[in-house]
């Protein structure tokens, strides 16, 4: 089996008195890795740890196999990070911050600034790229740190945000960088974002962190692979029990705060036999909708635990 991308072994790590991460035990080996959760759960703490800038108070770390405690500058040299808040100079030009970030990433001058033009004609910057950074606008920006991140041909990218802020044009742009970077193969790429919809559009893999903890992980492309019958159901004169009659059918079924009830069909049962069971209760089935479960539904469901 090959070495996973990264590796956490009841990883612990602790900021003042506080522990952030509790114990996270998760193996990641997918291409793209989306990572979600909400504010707080410890998305940015991983990311630092993973980069060595946190140390863990206990358990492992390891990327590519490479432990984070021992291992950090070699790591660092196989990484690119896109950071979600902006750190420029802003009087200098797009080409000399690329070069320095490759530099940094340990290329040779020439070689880096070589680097550095290619990264900004890929990424839609070449006509702009002796313009100071703070002349940029907001989605220039975000493709200016994309391309330092990209820049020294890093093993695994990180991205913080990268959609973050930008208007419709500029967000589809990102995206499609992103579907290309991963359809080359070359990289693997560790996407954190609040927006589900960049997650379902660039990611094979996602994990959901709460409160320090990984809540959910799975495989987006067998969920999406997968053969499982979803139907939303509203109904009229339902007397709070058709949900469980539906689940004497054999169905896996739920109701959420709305009264509309989510069940999953499985083999052998088919939409006509919902009808037959609601002319036999005298429950009228308003809306009847097939839909397949999306990551969003996945994440309020990780909330709940």
């Amino acid at each position: 089996m090959t070495t996973p991308v990264i590796a956490l072994d009841n990883l612990r790590v602790t900021l003042g008195k506080r522990e952030i991460l509790r114990g996270l035990n998760l193996e990641l080996r997918g291409r793209t890795v989306g990572l979600l959760g909400p504010n707080g759960a410890g998305k940015s703490t991983l990311i630092n740890t993973l980069l060595g800038f946190w140390k863990p108070v206990s358990g492992t770390a390891k990327v590519f196999g490479l432990d984070v405690k021992t291992h950090a500058r070699q790591i660092r040299a196989d990484i690119g990070y896109m950071a979600e808040n902006d750190c420029f100079i802003s009087d200098m030009p797009a080409i000399s911050f690329v070069r320095m970030a490759a530099e940094l990433s340990g290329l040779p001058s020439d070689a880096a600034l070589e680097r550095a033009h290619e990264a900004l004609f890929y990424v839609g910057l070449g006509e702009a790229r002796y313009r100071p950074l703070g002349a940029y606008s907001l989605g220039m920006k975000q493709m200016a740190k994309l391309a330092q991140a990209i820049v020294h041909g890093p093993k695994l990218v990180i991205l913080d945000e990268p959609t973050n802020g930008l208007d419709p044009q500029a967000r589809l742009r990102m995206i499609k960088i992103i579907q290309e970077i991963r359809a080359l193969g070359t990289m693997h790429l560790v996407i954190c974002s609040h927006l589900l919809r960049d997650i379902e559009e660039t990611c094979e893999e996602a994990v959901i962190l709460k409160a320090g903890q990984v809540v959910h992980h799975s495989n987006l492309e067998e969920e999406r692979s997968s053969n499982r019958r979803f139907v939303e159901i509203e109904t009229e004169g339902d007397d709070g029990t058709f949900a469980d009659a539906i689940e004497r059918l054999g169905c896996a079924c739920s109701v959420n705060a709305l009264g509309k009830i989510k069940t999953v069909l499985p083999e052998g049962i088919e939409i006509r036999d919902i009808y037959r069971l609601a002319a036999d209760r005298d429950v009228q089935l308003r809306r009847l909708n097939y839909r397949r479960d999306s990551l969003e539904d996945i994440f309020l469901k990780a909330m709940e635990k």
